[in-house]
Parts: C-alpha cells; structure tokens; sequence
C-alpha cells in the first residue's frame, strides 16, 4: 500500500495560481491509477482529476480548463496544477490512489472505493 503525502497549499487570491504535489512512496512507478479529490467542511469528498495507469486523463467539470493533473515518473509525485482559482475552490484537496478503477467509477459519479488516501492539504482562495 502507497504513503501518499500531499504538499503546496495554502493561501491564494481569487485569480491566482496553485500547485499541489502528492509524493508517493513505496512505489518504484505509477502501477496505479492516481487522482485528486477535495472536501469542503460537511459535504462529502468530490473527485477533481485522476489519471490512469495507461496516461489517460480526466477531470470534473467544476475545474476543466483551469487545473491540469500530471505526474513525475522519476519522482513518483503527481501534481495538480491550480489555475484562475476561484473562492469556490476553497477545499482540503486529498492525493487518492486505487488500482481497481475507484478514481475512474468517482469520475463518473458511482460508488466507488480508494485503497490509499494521503491527509490532505488545506487550500484557501481569499482575497
């Protein structure tokens, strides 16, 4: 099982630019379907963006257009670049790993399971 450890929130003005970046360990490669989820304060967490294990991508329609998932298949580390941030976006953002289509089934609105999840990091748009 993963250890994912999120960093790079913090506090931004609507506008603004964020970059998350989720460091995997106990992983040698991205044998695994990996995404972004958030949660705000009493509502349930919400995917954001996965990417799968052969590249493919996808992303919700509250962020398409201004977040772009990639990942670091040297570093192990999948980022979530942040763009035109909106007061909305206010969230904890969690780093998901699954290896059995839970990110995929979150994407398209199913019930779906996560076998590894990282502690989140608290991202704050404010002006």
């Amino acid at each position: 099982q993963l250890q994912l450890v999120e960093s790079g929130g913090g506090l931004v003005q609507p506008g603004g630019s964020l970059r998350l970046s989720c460091a995997a360990s106990g992983a040698t490669a991205w044998n695994y379907d990996i995404g972004w989820f958030r949660q705000a304060p009493g509502k349930d967490r919400e995917p954001v963006s996965c990417v799968t294990v052969d590249g493919s991508i996808y992303y919700s329609d509250s962020v398409k257009g201004r977040f772009a998932i990639s990942r670091d298949n040297t570093k192990i580390t999948l980022y979530l670049q942040m763009s035109s941030l909106k007061p909305e976006d206010k969230d904890v953002y969690y780093c998901a790993e699954d290896s059995w289509g839970g990110t995929i089934r979150a994407m398209y609105g199913e019930d779906y399971t996560i076998r590894s999840w990282g502690r989140g990091a608290q991202v704050t748009v404010s002006s």
